[in-house]
């Protein structure tokens, strides 16, 4: 008999790595509890919420026309200004200011001001915590948003998914405990839902709408039984080749991944089938019967994702082009808002429905704002402007109804209540019941941590 190699004899089984991942999952569980870089372990404290929805608008949504509402920049409109006093620049450059192109309306019993942009988010506004001073160090998108994202504008580092996976384990080992559902990846690409020095199985897992999310996902096996036979063959194969070579963290990562991807050959199929949700639910999206893409799309798969216990879901509504990035015509403002405006507040409707919103934190944010000058009196466009923009959270242990923060009488930098980009990462984590200063990892010598050397509890949010 010819002999072959173990990669030709795994490459030519028919049930391929899907079949030898489930004989990892039948080790004994009281050793692999002991070093499974994904079981679930307690936070530091009292969690508020079990997981994150992490909604993101890529390319600088303007604060001054969407929720930090400046009447004053309305009634001085085309007026000079010297905008070195604001921004701390040298020399004495002039700017425009330019008004807020859309009316702003009070909602709800906070009567909290939202703009015409998104009536549909006005409607459930009091179950919102707006962030009007949220401030970054960066006003290059690919910086930004890898701030946003990491917590570092200068180098790659572990995303925030990645360290909550990493930090509080998986609540089902059928789904990735760290999932993102977007068309497209943001500036800094994939960077955004890497682990980076993190186990490799903490990293995000990219589900591109469709027919097919994710693709390759059924089993290539004839039988339950012939599966089960490859499985016991290939799992003794498997801890022999791992057996000489268990401090290769990359191989080990990548066994850990073939295990989830054969639970999700059980499981993500119906996660993703929304043919039994009903017409009232499809319609609180904006969701036609049998979509496969769009916004709605996206935020109705991750309530049922939520639901199944994935424990950090990230929604990207538009991938690095054709996104926020108005320089030209802030027009393109309200195509896109519109395409999220009735999903995420049918988001927010449908977890309060079913008991969810309590234990669930929705966060929403862009990397940064948009000037509210520009050089040209008669621009139709707005620049990058991270000194000062808004995000907002809801659920799982934030006040509603609450505006927090305050910028100046032109929406140019905070005056009160500033959150720093670090500020909301530590306050996502605490929320999860983690303490971000303690929730490090040690790499090239030193302890990381998702914060850096910063970051402040947003104590004032909390309910």
């Amino acid at each position: 008999m010819n002999q072959i190699s173990r990669r030709e004899f795994l490459s030519t089984a028919s049930g391929g790595f899907g079949a030898m991942a489930l004989a990892g999952m039948m080790a004994d569980e009281a050793q692999a509890a002991s070093i499974d870089p994904l079981a679930i372990r307690p936070g530091h404290f009292a969690a508020r919420a079990d997981r994150v929805l992490f909604l993101y608008s890529t390319g600088g949504v303007s604060q001054v026309d969407t929720l930090d509402h400046k009447p004053q920049l309305a009634a001085d409109h085309g007026k000079s200004i010297t905008a070195s006093r604001w921004l701390n620049k040298p020399g004495q450059f002039q700017r425009f200011l330019i008004r807020p192109r859309w009316a702003f309306k009070q909602y709800g019993q906070s009567g909290t001001w939202v703009s015409d942009l998104f009536p549909q988010l006005g409607s459930v506004i009091d179950d919102v915590c707006v962030l009007n001073a949220m401030h970054c160090e960066s006003d290059g998108h690919d910086k930004a948003t890898l701030a946003a994202h990491t917590g570092s504008a200068q180098f790659a580092r572990p995303s925030h998914g990645s360290w909550v996976s990493y930090g509080l384990g998986t609540a089902n080992r059928n789904l990735p405990s760290f999932m993102v559902l977007a068309p497209a990846a943001p500036y800094a690409g994939a960077q955004t839902w890497g682990s980076d020095f993190l186990p490799g199985c903490h990293q995000g897992t990219h589900v591109i709408p469709g027919k097919e999310p994710l693709p390759n996902l059924r089993p290539r096996v004839s039988s339950a039984e012939l599966q089960q036979m490859e499985l016991e063959l290939l799992g003794k194969l498997n801890r022999r080749h791992l057996e000489p070579r268990a401090a290769d963290a990359a191989l080990d990562a990548r066994v850990r991944s073939f295990e989830t991807a054969f639970g999700m050959q059980r499981e993500a199929p119906e996660a993703f089938d929304l043919s039994r949700e009903t017409e009232a639910t499809l319609k609180l999206y904006g969701l036609e019967r049998g979509a496969t893409q769009g916004f709605g799309w996206q935020c109705l798969v991750a309530r049922r994702l939520a639901e199944r216990g994935v424990r950090f879901l990230e929604l990207i509504d538009v991938g690095s082009s054709n996104n926020w990035d108005s320089h030209g015509n802030m027009g393109d403002h309200e195509r896109l808002a519109k395409a999220i405006d009735k999903p995420i507040a049918g988001l927010l409707t449908d977890l309060k429905q079913r008991g969810m919103l309590d234990r669930t934190l929705v966060v929403w944010t862009s990397e940064f704002g948009r000037t509210p000058f520009h050089q040209d009196a008669n621009h139709a466009g707005r620049e990058h402007h991270n000194l000062v923009f808004s995000s907002w959270m809801a659920g799982g242990g934030v006040k509603g109804g609450l505006v927090h923060g305050k910028s100046d009488e032109y929406g140019i930098l905070p005056t009160e209540g500033a959150v720093h980009t670090h500020d909301l990462h530590a306050t996502m984590l605490h929320l999860l019941g983690i303490d971000h200063e303690r929730l490090t990892y040690r790499h090239a010598g030193r302890d990381y941590r998702l914060t850096d050397v910063a970051g402040r509890v947003v104590t004032e949010i909390l309910s």
